[in-house]
């Protein structure tokens, strides 16, 4: 198969809009994890979440703008080195693969639609469909023409649509892809559903310290929201062109665990598929493994069946494996978590170092492995993974090699 390279990346994140800001957040083990102030939620149990900003916004859907505004960035960030993407690859040759979050219908508009009152309703957004919406905007930034690809897949929405890009240029399909994954939940519904289901923290109080992975007092997870956009190349194309390579993408592996809508199988056995999936795809042996980024939730049942999972693939040497969770900084981006924390990997990767699993003060005995707890560390990061595991027992993980490029 053709070898597949990332030779740009653009994100928006509770740590910051930029390469820089959000790999030094992840270093420095800060937590962009606040009191809710997009709305009031005063009485939902769950009050705090990763908030993102951005200048301006145009799209009533938040993940929309997300999605645009990480585009740009990561062709930006394509064309820093070598000639444009956009001069180099013909359009019917560029393509898209991302995964979005949930519809998320405007009641007001939908209020006056109802009563007929179809004044100052936005044509454009009324329904607010992301599926269409968000990709139409990111193809307008590139004029990809190649027919684009949607994952649904909950929280391994974004890993899925790295794998499929990943495929699509390595089977010849396409030979620039951008791919990724955008998510905003944070309003009354997303929130008040996951409060139902008694997922997320309560930890009101101390909002910085709730998101907890592997700790024995974690009480769930945070929503995040964000967006996080990869430009994947053929590298034969990319070397032509003069790009800097950030990481090579080595393989890809999903499964089901057909288990539960909402709780995984806690000996893991859907995850360590697609571990062993992906491993198998990239053609290494567990012992080459240097790096796992966790799916690390911070739930009580999420992180002992990972913990399982890890040392189901790995054996005796997953206790030799640095592995942290992204998400004990920024919470759960739903959709968007899984590339969101793929760009955390490179970019700590291109610069030697795992960031840490910030609040992990009393290790769960039943999570027993190396979490890089609450300080980052000096990591010879050559092959790493992605985990991403999702409601409805789907499961997806990549692996890469560090490209050693600096961003």
């Amino acid at each position: 198969m053709t070898r597949v390279v990332i030779t740009g990346m653009g994100c928006v994140t509770p740590l910051g809009n930029t390469l820089e800001d959000f790999r030094q957040g992840l270093l420095q083990g800060r937590s962009g994890v606040t009191a809710l102030t997009l709305f009031n939620a005063a009485l939902l149990p769950s009050r705090i979440a990763g908030q993102c900003a951005l200048p301006v916004f145009r799209f009533k859907d938040r993940k929309i703008d997300f999605a645009v505004h990480a585009t740009q960035t990561a062709v930006e960030h394509a064309n820093q080195s070598g000639q444009p993407v956009e001069q180099y690859y013909p359009s019917q040759d560029r393509g898209i693969s991302m995964g979005i979050g949930l519809e998320l219908l405007n009641m007001p508009d939908l209020f006056r639609y109802a009563c007929q009152d179809e004044q100052d309703i936005d044509q454009v957004d009324f329904l607010q469909t992301p599926g269409d919406l968000c990709v139409r905007q990111m193809a307008s930034v590139l004029e990809a023409r190649l027919p684009s690809a949607i994952h649904i897949s909950a929280c391994a929405a974004s890993t899925d649509a790295i794998g499929d890009a990943f495929l699509r240029i390595a089977r010849g399909q396409a030979r620039m892809m951008l791919a990724g994954g955008t998510d905003s939940m944070i309003n009354p519904l997303g929130l008040g559903g996951f409060c139902k289901l008694n997922a997320l923290s309560t930890r009101n109080h101390e909002p910085e310290k709730a998101s907890r992975p592997f700790d024995q007092n974690r009480d769930g997870f945070v929503l995040g929201e964000g967006a996080a956009v990869l430009v994947l190349e053929n590298r034969e194309d990319a070397l032509q062109r003069g790009a800097q390579i950030f990481a090579e993408v080595l393989g890809y592996g999903n499964a089901m665990d057909a288990y539960s809508i909402s709780e995984p199988d806690p000996e893991g056995r859907g995850a360590s598929r697609a571990m062993l999936t992906a491993l198998k795809m990239a053609g290494l042996s567990a012992s080459d493994m240097t790096y796992i980024n966790a799916h690390g939730t911070s739930t009580p049942k999420n992180d002992p069946a990972e913990t399982q999972a890890i040392k189901a693939v790995f054996g005796e040497g997953a206790f030799k494996i640095p592995i942290s969770s992204t998400k004990s900084m920024i919470g759960h981006l739903i959709s968007a978590a899984g590339a969101v924390e793929a760009i955390a990997s490179i970019l700590c990767a291109n610069v030697g170092m795992a960031h840490p699993t910030i609040n992990l003060e009393h290790p769960d005995p039943a999570c027993d492995l190396d979490y890089v707890a609450n300080q980052a560390r000096r990591v010879n990061m050559e092959h790493f993974m992605s985990n991403s595991f999702a409601f409805g027992g789907m499961n997806a993980s990549v692996v890469f090699r560090n490209g050693r490029g600096t961003c």
